[in-house]
């Protein structure tokens, strides 16, 4: 079964009287290579446990089943619970549940599967909710080996670029925090049906064992990031002194200039290290 096949895919959507729901974001594949490059890509371990997110038509979940030793796939759509009974009806290493991601405990559902291994995250994310899908990934606490995502390019972009580039944002300097992003491959619009009016790229992120960094508080340093970012246009005494308004805006700057940088500095031009230090300060100064 091709489920790459734009005439299969139709027949089965037909069969099942579905149609392509936009509002979950349903864009399915129809380059079977590219299903198999995600797939081979998504883990180095054929032991691990693959939770899936977005399975669609199961296209990608068959490649993920032949390759690892399970698959748990959640799908938001009712309506394709039924289809991926049929498609993936011959693989008994696959377990579907009907349910939204970001309503799902994720704890419960996979601590049987890290009983017994590695587990890793594959997704085909919805443009729309592509941010908060990650960051309830990365902030469960889960030890996921890796997670892998197709995703908008432009996201895409902005999720692997170097400190000080023109894409790098606030999202960039968490994703750091917790892992290692690499732009593996785009994928064009015309892989796809529907079509999307953009192109994709896939990325994969190997999450850190151990976190490169360790600041005295978390909030405070995720808090001095989104700070950094909210006004990116502003230096960063400006953009701080906005956010940390028991701190004067003098004794910011000299926080900035003691960590090592100029008073004229922006948010993008600083790493996760830059990030926890400059933290460190202002936690310890509104802990006076």
């Amino acid at each position: 079964m091709n489920l790459c096949d734009i005439k299969t895919i139709k027949q089965i959507m037909a069969m099942f009287s579905l149609n392509f729901r936009k509002e979950f974001g349903q864009n399915f594949l129809t380059n079977h290579t590219v299903v198999e490059d995600i797939a081979d890509n998504c883990c180095d371990n054929a032991h691990s446990t693959i939770l899936e997110i977005g399975p669609g038509i199961g296209s990608l979940t068959r490649e993920l089943a032949e390759r690892y030793e399970n698959v748990v796939a959640l799908e938001i759509d009712k309506g394709l619970i039924p289809v991926l009974k049929y498609t993936l009806g011959e693989y008994r290493n696959v377990t579907v549940i009907n349910e939204d991601v970001m309503k799902a405990d994720l704890d419960a559902i996979l601590a049987p599967y890290f009983e017994k291994g590695p587990v890793s995250v594959c997704a085909n994310l919805p443009y729309y909710i592509t941010t908060p899908i990650l960051m309830k990934l990365l902030e469960s606490g889960l030890p996921f080996e890796n997670i892998t995502i197709m995703i908008q390019s432009e996201v895409a972009d902005r999720l692997c670029a170097p400190p000080g580039g023109k894409d790098c944002g606030a999202i960039t300097a968490v994703l750091n925090y917790y892992g290692s992003p690499e732009k593996l491959f785009k994928v064009s619009a015309g892989n796809f049906i529907p079509a999307p009016k953009v192109d994709s790229s896939v990325v994969r992120i190997r999450l850190y064992p151990e976190k490169p960094v360790k600041p005295l508080d978390e909030a405070t340093f995720f808090k001095t990031i989104r700070a950094a970012f909210e006004q990116r246009r502003k230096t960063l005494p400006n953009a701080l002194s906005a956010v940390f308004s028991d701190i004067s805006k003098e004794d910011i700057t000299e926080i900035i200039v003691s960590c090592g940088h100029e008073p004229t500095i922006r948010g993008e031009k600083l790493s996760v290290e830059d990030f926890a230090k400059l933290s460190d300060e202002l936690y310890k100064r509104t802990m006076k």
